[in-house]
């Protein structure tokens, strides 16, 4: 067993002792390690075709490996946004990711590989949604092997839905739970015994201030989905007003194994967190979500450090 310490105070670096350049991606655990799939910056401002795709590996959430480009074909474009999952019936994994040719003319990628430190080929350029104008995403996979996407249309006033995947996540049904709610972005779906969760706030375009959290809870991945409440707010009546507890932009809900079972790590990106002037150098906050008998969340509150044990 092993002994896992986060602490959000700390700037998280690599086995090179560089400070990893990873953003607004997913954290996934695959053959026994952890993969942290994100957005590089480096050093310009987001919005030129310098992004690029990349993964850390780790055995224990601390001591990270870069392995590089994980997109080294990409069409020229602007990238936001990679996520990654398994595929059931083949074991291999798959890749969505929002990409722009220009601004703001978007499209939702696919690309597969045999291992999940890539490199990635890609298999769609475009794969065709209910929605138009695709923006932020993520991707689900259920216990029954279903995949989800719930992504972000800036068509429909930035409007959030889910839509069932195909049987190899190649690309959509068009099945769609309609629009939940709109205004939103950077959003997540995951599923905590019988009960499945849909996480988004309002649109941050790289704000230092963050976004809430809203929680949407319901019977099955497409609905009917119920609003239970922000978790990421202030009341209304604080004297700082209803801003973020914490100062972070959704990035992911991680589903982690430990020894008392699994527990779902929120993860969010913390724009203008840098202290060189670096973009890439913006941190992530990681806290663990808290749940209550009705299967409700806690309201998020930050936490220095906290640890678990690894099976």
């Amino acid at each position: 067993m092993t002994t896992v310490r986060i602490d959000n105070r700390r700037i998280r670096t690599d086995v090179r002792g560089r400070v990893v350049d990873a953003h607004d991606g997913s954290l996934e655990y695959f053959e026994g390690r952890f993969w942290w799939y994100g957005t590089a910056y480096g050093d310009h401002d987001g919005f030129t075709p310098d992004n690029e795709f990349v993964v850390y590996s780790s055995p224990d959430l601390s001591t990270w490996t870069p392995h590089g480009s994980i997109l080294p074909d990409r069409p020229r474009g602007m990238f936001y946004r990679p996520y990654v999952v398994r595929r059931p019936l083949t074991g291999d994994y798959v890749l969505w990711f929002n990409w722009m040719e220009r601004f703001w003319e978007s499209s939702y990628g696919v690309a597969v590989s045999p291992s999940p430190a890539g490199p990635f080929e890609i298999v769609t350029p475009a794969a065709p949604i209910a929605h138009a104008q695709p923006g932020d995403l993520n991707l689900f996979v259920d216990d029954d092997g279903a995949g989800y996407l719930i992504y972000t249309s800036i068509a429909e006033q930035h409007g959030v839905s889910i839509e069932r995947l195909a049987p190899n996540l190649l690309s959509s049904t068009m099945e769609s739970s309609g629009i939940l709610s709109r205004g939103d972005e950077a959003p997540a779906l995951f599923r905590r015994g019988d009960v499945y969760y849909a996480l988004f706030d309002s649109t941050c375009c790289f704000c230092p201030n963050g976004s809430g959290v809203k929680v949407y809870t319901a019977p099955a991945p497409l609905g009917p989905w119920t609003l239970r409440g922000n978790v990421n707010r202030r009341p209304a009546s604080h004297p700082c007003g209803p801003e973020p507890v914490i100062n972070a932009q959704q990035a992911h809900v991680a589903r982690i194994p430990t020894v008392d079972g699994p527990v779902h790590l929120w993860t969010g990106d913390r724009w203008g967190s840098r202290n060189d002037g670096v973009k890439g150098h913006d941190q992530q906050y990681w806290g663990l979500l808290e749940f209550d008998a009705d299967g409700g969340i806690a309201p998020l509150r930050w936490v220095n450090e906290w640890t678990f044990t690894l099976p």
